[in-house]
């Protein structure tokens, strides 16, 4: 995904664990001894190429299923793919799911057993409430103090001024921001032939009405979104990446790792 500067410069304190008989007793901390009577090893890991940052929205509207399947488990796959691709290739990852506000928060680290922790919670989220994209990534920006990749998933249904003002926030704060913007074909076409009941899934207001009335006016404000979202993500120097649930996930995501790695 990136060119790889020098590594193992340094390292930093992972966590705790219980001594077993053949480690090294270099790290034992012996401050913990003291208090504890027990030997417990400092665990480190070495300084990475990229902190990355996963987001996931998993607001209701993430779960709308149609014949290409759910935009959530989709999501689901494009997240463990490159978490997994990432930590093999020596970076650090985080976790962070979100509705209207960050449901799971899981720091950026490295190893196999982190990598099996961030699996786990991928395929335990369920879509559910509202979404408040807006909230949760301006305090990320602030949260996340280190420079870091941020890639988000989202269907992004908010309004697109509040939006824009987060990505600019994320380049402010130096972070090198990448969003997955995923939508189904029949969010984009508003194929509906009959009256139809439409249902807001993060809310219990729907309404009854013939497609063929609003289709037109629909399609026009959808097309008028992409474009000020893809020019807004053009100006703010983030990589936007249009994601349409009739395309493989697999050439998508190859797509993103080719540019990336021409950067």
């Amino acid at each position: 995904m990136h060119k790889s500067p020098h590594r193992g410069s340094s390292v930093e304190f992972a966590q705790y664990r219980k001594y077993v008989p053949g480690d090294d007793i270099k790290n034992v901390d012996w401050k913990i001894y003291a208090k504890t009577d027990r030997f417990y090893i400092k665990e480190f890991e070495a300084d990475t190429n990229l902190r990355c940052h996963l987001v996931m929205d998993c607001s209701a509207s993430m779960g709308f299923k149609g014949k290409h399947g759910s935009k959530f488990d989709y999501t689901k796959r494009l997240s463990a793919t490159l978490a997994q691709l990432l930590i093999q290739q020596g970076d650090a990852v985080g976790l962070q799911c979100f509705s209207e506000a960050i449901t799971k928060d899981i720091p950026a680290r490295g190893s196999p057993k982190h990598l099996r922790n961030i699996f786990e919670i991928i395929s335990s989220v369920t879509p559910t409430g509202k979404t408040d994209v807006v909230s949760v990534l301006h305090d990320l920006a602030e949260k996340i103090k280190r420079r870091a990749m941020i890639i988000v998933f989202s269907d992004f249904f908010t309004d697109i001024d509040a939006l824009l003002d987060c990505f600019q926030h994320m380049k402010f704060r130096k972070h090198d921001l990448a969003i997955f913007h995923i939508m189904d074909p029949e969010e984009l076409n508003f194929e509906f032939d009959r009256s139809i009941r439409f249902l807001d899934m993060e809310s219990t207001f729907s309404v009854v009405t013939e497609p063929a009335v609003i289709k037109n006016d629909y399609l026009k404000e959808v097309n008028h979104y992409l474009d000020r979202m893809m020019l807004g993500c053009s100006e703010f120097h983030v990589d936007y990446r249009f994601t349409n649930l009739s395309r493989p996930y697999e050439e998508v995501l190859s797509e993103f790792l080719l540019s990336r790695q021409r950067k």
